[in-house]
């Protein structure tokens, strides 16, 4: 056979695996819609939090609380259909959190033939720091980003307008940036994992701190929804900070760098 034919082959068979797994994926992200679909009203109670409660926090047991606030924002509609399109919304996204450890295992077998026979072991690690750096993001935009992002918005300057905000609006202001904050948070995972294939080596990332970190303010003035400074640096920094942990942890598990021949016959 053919080195072209063999290309050949190998360029469908890595299509119909791509095809498996998007259909898998799917299936799943179906299975968690389905789920949560039922809970819809709940999970809205609890994004819209960061618009109408605040964190506190206490010398004492149990250190940190969450308080209503004494006026609470209520949402509209426009459409008939504005709400019921925004609880799918809801639905959907929540399904994906719900089902996000299935969603990476999936990942995981279609770029497991790239790496070597005793990488793909790993699979088990693999979902189950996706999934923590993936919901730790979210938990950060939730508990940080968007208690300090939404205030913030509602009181600037605004004292001779009434906010009318609809549930439309509202949610998919917030959806984007959990999903946004979980996304960014794989930066990590995405730097080992590009070590362990080869691409990046963590020497490399290294000299270029600098532009690293003058991206970071630049994704995290893009993704912060206000702009003031204080709420870009809360978003900025820890971009950055994953970013220096992205190169420890390449250090720590990526693939060591093969040494020149002349070298090894050196030592030999």
């Amino acid at each position: 056979m053919s080195s072209a034919a063999q290309l050949r082959m190998t360029f469908w068979s890595h299509l119909d695996e791509l095809r498996k797994r998007i259909v898998n994926t799917i299936l799943w992200i179906a299975v968690g819609f389905g789920a949560c679909f039922y809970y819809s009203e709940k999970i809205l109670g609890l994004l819209l939090f960061p618009m109408n409660g605040k964190i506190t926090l206490h010398a004492s047991y149990p250190y940190v609380g969450l308080v209503q606030n004494q006026v609470q924002q209520k949402l509209h509609y426009t459409t008939l259909v504005e709400p019921f399109w925004s609880h799918l919304k809801i639905a959907l996204i929540a399904g994906i959190m719900l089902v996000f450890p299935m969603i990476m295992y999936q990942v995981w077998k279609f770029i497991g033939p790239g790496l070597l026979t005793k990488e793909r072991r790993f699979a088990g690690v693999f979902v189950f720091f996706s999934t923590g750096f993936f919901m730790l993001g979210m938990l950060f935009c939730y508990l940080l980003l968007l208690p300090f992002a939404i205030p913030f918005l509602l009181e600037y300057k605004t004292e001779s307008l009434i906010a009318i905000i609809t549930i439309g609006d509202y949610i998919d202001f917030v959806l984007k940036f959990l999903l946004a904050c979980g996304a960014v948070f794989e930066l990590p995972l995405v730097i080992v994992l590009l070590s362990r294939m080869g691409i990046a080596h963590p020497d490399t990332l290294a000299k270029y701190r600098k532009y690293a970190f003058l991206a970071s303010f630049i994704l995290g003035a893009i993704l912060t929804p206000t702009p003031d400074v204080f709420n870009q640096a809360i978003m900025s920094i820890p971009i950055y900070l994953l970013y220096e942990v992205g190169i420890l942890a390449a250090r720590l598990f990526g693939r060591k760098k093969k040494e020149p021949e002349s070298t090894a016959l050196t030592k030999a």
